[in-house]
């Protein structure tokens, strides 16, 4: 498998434990060297996800609607950002 689709929320997390469920996942997939494809976003569990597979050097791919991308929550520091016109374009 080279990459894997993760769903998750991009609302500020108010369990510490999505945090950590997050982190726990990206470690997993960097070190079985496989990409994470997500909705684009620098906030919220998203935002962790990302964060962590950056941070342990693997890849990210965002996928994100324009009129999310206008809101400034999208993730400028992804390894590959697609901006897409409709949140039904997105899925």
């Amino acid at each position: 498998m080279k990459r894997i689709c993760v769903y998750c929320g991009s609302r500020p997390v108010t369990q510490p434990s999505y945090s950590e469920a997050a982190q726990t996942l990206a470690r997993v997939l960097v070190k079985r060297n496989i990409e994470v494809v997500y909705g684009g976003a620098s906030v919220g569990t998203m935002g962790v996800l990302a964060n962590t597979v950056l941070a342990e050097g693997g890849r990210v791919i965002g996928i994100i609607p324009q009129s999310i991308v206008d809101r400034e929550v999208v993730h400028r520091g992804l390894t590959d950002l697609r901006v897409v016109a409709s949140m039904y374009e997105r899925k």
